[in-house]
């Protein structure tokens, strides 16, 4: 299992954390994520042999947030 944090600019909302959260704990292979809206930080927990880091950063850029 592999334990990341990410910096994430544009989030500012109990939206935000939600679109983010939702989107990539979706992801095949992420076990956690969790928004720290105060710090603009992203924890995912993820097993790198089912999903990259680039397709976590991919689907982050997607809800409309720039990974950093």
């Amino acid at each position: 299992m592999e334990n990341i944090t990410l910096n994430v600019a544009g989030m500012s909302c109990g939206h935000c954390v939600n679109a983010v959260e939702g989107s990539v704990g979706k992801l095949s292979g992420v076990q956690s994520v969790k928004v720290h809206l105060e710090s603009g930080k992203v924890d995912v927990a993820y097993d790198a042999d089912q999903v990259s880091l680039d397709e976590i950063k991919e689907t982050i850029d997607d809800q409309g947030y720039d990974v950093e």
